[in-house]
């Protein structure tokens, strides 16, 4: 399988999710937040005040590393992905191309004024026991 091919199985599977972990700062902390994924972009946004725990962690420190996973009750249907990047708020077009997204796929977003940001990604890991036990797929942005 080609690096592309490979993104577009990954991509295909990080659509049907909505909930990602999300690994950051010193102390380390982790958090789960709703998603929605941008194919184009290779980008995970998501919604949370900058003065969670967590957010503040991102302001200090962008990199970031979590997981997105299901919960199949079988070994053999087990399928997630470990990513890497860096996260940033967002601002103007980009955040309202965001927030129209996110409001779409979670309505209730509406009503909240939390900032939206972005994971940029640098790296995409999946794990996929359908394809045969332990089969991974990978993807690293150039």
């Amino acid at each position: 399988m080609l690096a592309s091919e490979h993104l577009n199985s990954i991509s295909r599977y990080l659509k049907k999710q909505h909930v990602l972990s999300l690994c950051s700062g010193q102390p380390l902390w982790c958090a789960n937040c709703f998603y929605v994924y941008d194919a184009g972009r290779v980008a995970f946004w998501l919604m949370t005040e900058a003065e969670t725990r967590h957010g503040s962690l991102m302001v200090r420190e962008p990199l970031v590393a979590g997981t997105v996973s299901g919960q199949p009750k079988s070994v053999m249907l087990i399928k997630g992905v470990q990513y890497a990047g860096r996260i940033a708020l967002l601002q103007g077009e980009e955040e309202a191309r965001a927030r129209k997204a996110y409001v779409k796929r979670f309505p209730i977003a509406a009503k909240a004024p939390a900032p939206l940001w972005e994971i940029r990604l640098s790296e995409l890991k999946m794990t996929d026991n359908t394809l045969g036990f332990g089969k991974k797929l990978s993807w690293q942005r150039a």
